[in-house]
């Protein structure tokens, strides 16, 4: 009988002992780490192939390294003196006023159409694939094309000649090489532009232009008084694209002409300082000096023209 009530006798469940919550600060500290882990192997990128080479840059322009000796005589700044004593080696930035002005021009024709098209107008994509497209393409490609629009009896001639005007040599005469390279850059790089003045107008809030039709303001007065202020930090952007690009010019002048011709740009006689004369110092002082005048000219441009976007509400 005792036995039977013992058998009948129910037992309590055992219940699990809840697990201690994660320490506040620990959860604290992976949350602090986490952005770190994600960023670290874009900023050890960057290290390796951006920052790594500048010191690199910086040490060589005080050396009188050939490129491929092993030995690299430290000759501190005389790289910096015989570039600054040699009036020549600068006058090839007198080529780049001529890609300045074209950026003038290129940042104008970009606006316009950037304008235009971001109203309601046929075939509007069409013309925004057209414009975009030839930044598509390769820069190497762009200028064997050009190579061949430009040559005597070529495209262009034969565009020319249907209104009467001759033959010109393009690319070898030294009044008109740089010019032709201009409209070369200006045609590869508008659409650059375009996208950006293109992406800046729409993001302008629609209610905008509508409270400005109301009012009876003209497309001139929308421009310049709600797009022009709107787009202004695009348009701070893109001047200081169109300066630094217009001080680096490279890669059509050099595949078109070589520099031939008066059309020899700083990078250009910089390349040809480090490969063909074999002076890697005194062309990474070049570089250095160059990297000095565009981070100048950035800083004073920003001074001058501040980039904050107005408030148009």
């Amino acid at each position: 009988m005792t036995e039977a009530r013992i058998g009948l006798v129910e037992t309590e469940p055992v219940l699990a002992q809840p697990k201690s919550p994660r320490p506040a600060a620990a959860v604290n500290r992976f949350s602090t780490l986490t952005p770190w882990l994600f960023l670290l192997v874009p900023l050890a990128f960057l290290l390796v192939f951006t920052y790594v080479p500048v010191a690199n840059l910086f040490y060589y322009s005080t050396t009188k390294w050939d490129g491929v000796s092993p030995e690299q005589p430290f000759v501190g700044i005389d790289n910096y003196v015989q570039l600054f004593t040699r009036p020549e080696l600068f006058r090839v930035f007198l080529v780049s006023l001529y890609y300045l002005a074209g950026s003038v021009v290129q940042i104008a024709l970009a606006l316009y159409f950037a304008t235009i098209l971001s109203f309601s107008v046929k075939f509007r994509n069409l013309f925004k694939g057209i414009l975009f497209f030839p930044y598509l393409i390769n820069g190497v490609a762009i200028g064997f094309i050009f190579l061949y629009f430009f040559k005597p009896g070529g495209t262009f001639d034969s565009v020319l000649g249907l209104f009467g005007v001759g033959q010109h040599f393009w690319l070898g005469d030294p009044n008109l090489v740089n010019l032709s390279l201009t409209g070369t850059s200006l045609w590869r790089y508008l659409g650059l532009n375009f996208v950006l003045f293109l992406g800046a107008i729409q993001s302008i809030p629609a209610p905008l232009y509508e409270a400005a039709e109301i009012d009876g303001a003209s497309r001139w007065q929308q421009f310049r008084h709600i797009i022009v202020p709107g787009i202004r930090p695009i348009l701070s952007l893109s001047s200081i694209l169109a300066i630094s690009g217009s001080l680096s010019v490279f890669e059509i002048p050099y595949i078109m002409t070589g520099g031939a011709n008066g059309s020899k740009t700083f990078v250009i006689q910089t390349v040809q300082q480090a490969f063909v004369f074999n002076k890697v110092g005194l062309a990474s002082a070049a570089a250095v000096v160059l990297l000095v005048i565009i981070l100048l000219l950035t800083w004073l441009q920003r001074r001058l023209v501040p980039d904050e976007g107005a408030d148009l509400v």
